[in-house]
């Protein structure tokens, strides 16, 4: 259940509606997921992180589907269920097969054991991992 109620269209501000109507035209869809309805009761903050989300998951040197694999991961490890299920439809429908999805869960498992590990055990780094 949400902390706060979702802002629906007939509720949302018209700083809200300018938002909702670019997430529709930049996403090419009619559907405003429940996020950015929650985050809608801050207007600004809406405005910015949608901003900052079309900036840093569009076009750059990382094609779209591997940005979309590499957000499920970190969501696994922040253990966001809502992003878990939010990005893995977003990368399906950006082509993701059932086997990069298995491949993708397993290395998200082998470095959360190989991170624990090395937390345990307090591993120093490798001098010449360290940037100069």
């Amino acid at each position: 259940m949400a902390t706060r109620k979702l802002i629906t269209d007939e509720e949302a501000s018209p700083e809200v509606a300018a938002v909702f109507d670019d997430i529709r035209k930049t996403r090419k869809s009619d559907f405003i997921n429940n996020f950015w309805r929650a985050l809608a009761h801050d207007p600004e903050r809406l405005k910015a992180v949608w901003n900052d989300l079309k900036t840093v998951m569009g076009p750059g040197e990382i094609d779209p589907l591997t940005k979309e694999m590499i957000y499920i991961a970190v969501s696994v490890a922040n253990g966001c269920s809502y992003c878990i299920h939010s990005h893995t439809t977003a990368a399906r429908a950006k082509g993701m097969s059932d086997a990069q999805h298995n491949e993708l869960t397993a290395i998200i498992g082998m470095a959360g054991q190989t991170n624990h590990l090395v937390t345990s055990l307090q591993v120093p780094v490798d001098a010449v991992f360290k940037a100069d």
